[in-house]
């Protein structure tokens, strides 16, 4: 049982360090000579990047949503790590697992709601760009999230008996 909850902690743990790096990173809509994220986006000229505020273009009301959501699964996902730590000292068998589960499912549900809003709203009419790195790992983070809430889901039930 202490192997998987060690395996469990650090499932947990790659979450919320993918989380932060899908949020931070400026990497969500890439070409040749742009990076784009949700804060800013940067422009490579005459071999250095600087940074420049987002095009008036971007719908700032979906913007924000993208921005919100994805701190919210950073902040979800944080709080469920403390949870988990302090539920397996705190709490009976049957109720262990259930609010870290929560948690990660709160993240899980933030955080794809932050991609899929950036893959319907932005960059449609754009064909020379891509999806960056942060973006794609704003997915695994979603599926990390998402399976590691099965998880404390499941271990709540095994628990109970």
């Amino acid at each position: 049982m202490l192997v998987l909850l060690a395996g469990i902690f650090l499932l947990h743990l790659t979450s919320i360090i993918l989380l932060l790096v899908a949020t931070i990173d400026n990497a969500w809509w890439m070409t040749k000579t742009v990076s784009t994220d949700v804060w800013a986006r940067w422009i490579l000229t005459n071999g250095t990047w600087s940074s420049n505020d987002l095009p008036s273009y971007y719908h700032q009301e979906y913007l924000q949503a993208v921005q919100a959501s994805s701190i919210l699964a950073c902040i979800f996902s944080s709080i469920g790590l403390f949870v988990f730590v302090g539920q397996l000292f705190t709490l009976s068998k049957g109720q262990r697992f259930t609010f870290s589960g929560i948690f990660q499912l709160l993240a899980c549900l933030c955080i794809m709601i932050a991609a899929s809003i950036y893959t319907d709203i932005f960059h449609k009419n754009e064909s020379d760009g891509w999806y960056g790195h942060s973006f794609i790992l704003a997915w695994i983070s979603f599926a990390f999230t998402f399976i590691s809430s099965i998880i404390y889901f499941v271990l709540r039930k095994k628990t109970a008996n």
